[in-house]
């Protein structure tokens, strides 16, 4: 299901976030802090977003490991900078 251009993508999965992140990191838009219990990262639709996520979800992406579990850490401190 293709996402709409006028939303936010937001996620919560980490691994997801931390591939982002390290592959896109101009389209991060907001770290939504409104639940209490869960972060979401907000990022910006198009349709490289759409593609890259494609091949996430297929297993079809292949990062360098240093840089996912960097990405990893990144995403933790962004999540608990406000705690």
């Amino acid at each position: 299901m293709p996402i709409k251009q006028s939303e936010s993508f937001k996620t919560a999965d980490l691994a997801l976030i931390a591939v982002l992140l390290l592959l896109m990191p101009e389209s991060l838009e907001v770290v939504d802090r409104t639940n209490p219990h869960k972060v979401l990262f907000g990022f910006k639709t198009d349709r490289k977003l759409e593609k890259l996520m494609d091949s996430f979800w297929k297993r079809e992406l292949v990062v360098e490991p240093q840089a996912f579990f960097n990405q990893i850490k990144i995403a933790k401190a962004r999540i608990y900078v406000h705690e």
